[in-house]
């Protein structure tokens, strides 16, 4: 029967796939998400939805180096089967299995490629929002001097990197990383030029992050208006670490800095006065919605 030289080379196969189950159980071993021994809820820090992402990013990139060879040496390892079992050889069936096993690997150079680049992203990413969040967290003192920082806050879309809380005022921050590039000399270029609604770095220029900030402040304004908590003053804040903030025209409604002096600056920008009921409620609030939260897919 002919088509038993094309089946029993499939017995070849069964090592590769008793690997690949082994990786595929062992997939979720990197998973860093930590549960309170007290409330069984998933614990929280300072760019935890970056940190998600991270170890999604660090699984597939796993999967992909670990289970890139097995699928690509599958069209050999069959091809080896039939050349025992093959009553005539086929110069052009070796040609289309070796075709075959050379595009499964171009395939592969490139996820692996495309995986370490978005956890070098990542990773500049999670730099950043915590390099803020240090600095936010010199805000917290005692009660005389009551502020308080929220961080990873859950939006009904996405997530809000920090809230801060102080007796006058609230701020939306907004951590945006980018990399400088590097000009003729090797050196980084860090200079950004705030111009309105866009940012114009060395090279390209954008909206994105601003937007993404006037959004995440409105929906903050709008989220404490629908629970009665009176006339807060909520500001905007995006923050681009390592960059030199040139504003040539404010944007409206929004501060662009860098991040240094971040908690003075904060400090030393009053906006409303709010008084000690709102600003309890504000917290509690705040401190319920983050409890509440699940870690949510990246987009």
């Amino acid at each position: 029967m002919a088509w038993l030289e094309y089946v029993l080379p499939i017995i070849f196969l069964a090592p590769l796939g008793a690997t690949a189950l082994v990786v595929l159980a062992l997939r979720h071993l990197e998973d860093g998400a930590l549960v309170s021994p007290y409330d069984g809820r998933t614990l929280r820090e300072s760019a935890q939805s970056l940190r998600d992402r991270l170890d999604r990013a660090y699984a597939a990139l796993f999967l992909d180096g670990a289970l890139g060879p097995i699928i690509t040496l599958a069209p050999l390892v069959y091809g080896m089967g039939r050349m025992l079992f093959a009553n005539r050889h086929s110069w052009l069936e070796w040609a289309l299995y070796g075709l075959l096993t050379t595009l499964l690997a171009l395939v592969l150079c490139f996820r692996l490629i495309r995986d370490v680049q978005r956890i070098r992203r990542l990773k500049l990413g999670l730099a950043c929002e915590l390099a803020v969040g240090q600095e936010l967290e010199r805000l917290i003192r005692p009660e005389a001097h009551p502020y308080c920082v929220f961080h990873d806050v859950p939006t009904d879309s996405t997530t809000i990197d920090h809230v801060v809380v102080t007796p006058h005022g609230i701020f939306v921050v907004q951590v945006s990383a980018r990399t400088p590039p590097l000009d003729i000399a090797g050196a980084p270029r860090t200079t950004v030029a705030v111009s309105g609604q866009r940012l114009r770095f060395p090279g390209w220029s954008e909206r994105q992050s601003l937007a993404h900030t006037q959004l995440a402040t409105a929906w903050c304004r709008q989220w404490l208006a629908r629970r009665s908590l009176g006339d807060v003053a909520v500001q905007g804040v995006l923050v681009l670490p390592g960059w030199e903030v040139e504003i040539e025209k404010a944007p409206t409604g929004l501060m662009v800095v860098n991040g240094e002096g971040l908690a003075a600056l904060l400090d030393g920008t009053p906006l409303k006065p709010i008084n000690d009921d709102v600003h309890h409620h504000v917290v509690q609030a705040l401190d319920q919605r983050v409890k509440r939260a699940e870690p949510r897919a990246a987009p």
